[in-house]
């Protein structure tokens, strides 16, 4: 190989590593690019059986609204949006381990936010649910914040409650969401089995 040949195979594979490195810390979604901030998307479990795409489930009252999975296998669900706590030198994609509210996009008949926050416990397993609306006890807004977090399977990930952007000095027991199912419902929740995702763009 000539030292031409070989200084254009080098820079070929810094660039490789370099552009590697630079998406392996953005959520990529399941057509292979960025998942960016000002786009819709829905979720999915990564793995089949476990329900359809992340959606509104009626709680024990009308309102709040449970965050869950829609019980008929390969529905996408309701559209989201992601909206990180802190812009960073990319304004447009969604960073991974980074704070970030999560919003449906879809009207209910609930008068409240459509944010994704922390809620209650569940009266019968003990693990904290994922409800709609303003903070619902988990103290200022800490509650209205996740993170996506990226599994040992490329192109899934956890999405974890932790948010440490919003107040790195609190004294936070982090979760990761799985789902409980109970009454024919399947609801997000923490502190149990975590649920793989995977985000495919509208």
């Amino acid at each position: 190989m000539s030292t031409r040949s070989l200084t254009i195979f080098i820079l070929a594979h810094v660039w490789l590593l370099m552009a590697t490195k630079s998406l392996a810390q953005f959520v990529i979604d399941t057509s292979g690019e960025p998942v960016e901030d000002d786009e819709e998307y829905f979720i999915r479990p990564a793995i089949t059986g476990n329900g359809g795409g992340f959606t509104f489930i009626t709680g024990n009252g009308p309102c709040p609204l449970n965050v869950g999975l829609d019980n008929t296998e390969g529905t996408l669900g309701a559209p989201v949006k992601f909206i990180p706590f802190a812009s960073h030198h990319d304004d447009f994609n969604v960073g991974l381990n980074r704070d970030l509210r999560v919003t449906f996009l879809t009207s209910t008949s609930c008068g409240n936010s459509r944010d994704w926050t922390l809620g209650e416990k569940d009266a019968t397993s003990g693990r904290r649910l994922i409800v709609t609306g303003g903070d619902n006890g988990a103290g200022s807004q800490q509650g209205n914040f996740f993170r996506i977090v990226q599994t040992q399977t490329s192109g899934n990930y956890n999405i974890q409650w932790c948010p440490k952007e919003v107040c790195p000095s609190c004294n936070i027991q982090c979760g990761t969401v799985g789902v409980i199912r109970e009454n024919g419902k399947i609801l997000l929740a923490l502190d149990g089995r975590a649920l793989p995702v995977v985000f495919q763009k509208e």
